[in-house]
């Protein structure tokens, strides 16, 4: 299974169009996934017409429509017998980690956004949060930003970044936040 993890687009403020490589990998993906902050329900259709299945929850800078029409929270399954948590706001950064596995306690893994910053953490016991910035708002982040998430049988979840400015090519590490 190949996911597309966005969040934090803020559509109109932010543009109106996902960037291309965006597009592309959404297009090459089995399911979409958004962490919140579409913005309006103009984002959704947006997300909707590409294709592949969506899932989104919604953020605090999501219009009435968008609250209405998606919860503040979501679990999807993977294979593998796993699920993988949403929530737009995943807190402070200190406890981060250990918060969101009680928040989402049959969850091996959880997505959140708000903050615009790429950040994968990862627990000893493979336990994994990961925020994959904002493909539209990078804010005081040097690129825009997505996360490709590979997830086949019993076998590991794989993870990319991808840096939407240099038509979707890894971000480097030294970009994404990696806390253990």
């Amino acid at each position: 299974m190949r996911i597309a993890l966005l969040g934090d687009t803020h559509f109109p403020r932010r543009g109106s169009a996902l960037p291309d490589a965006c597009l592309a990998e959404c297009r090459a993906a089995d399911l979409i996934i958004h962490t919140g902050d579409l913005a309006d329900m103009g984002c959704l259709a947006h997300l909707t017409a590409i294709g592949p299945p969506v899932v989104a929850i919604n953020g605090n800078a999501d219009d009435a429509a968008v609250r209405a029409a998606l919860p503040a929270t979501a679990e999807v399954e993977l294979p593998g017998d796993r699920r993988l948590g949403l929530v737009h706001n995943g807190g402070p950064e200190k406890g981060r980690l250990e918060r969101l596995r009680t928040r989402f306690p049959d969850c091996t893994a959880v997505a959140f956004g708000h903050s615009h910053i790429p950040l994968w953490a990862t627990a000893p016991d493979g336990f994994m949060i990961i925020n994959p910035g904002s493909a539209t708002d990078r804010r005081r982040q040097p690129h825009h930003s997505m996360v490709v998430v590979g997830v086949e049988g019993d076998g590991p979840i794989s993870v990319r970044f991808l840096n939407l400015d240099a038509d979707g090519v890894d971000l480097p590490p030294h970009l994404i936040r990696t806390v253990q």
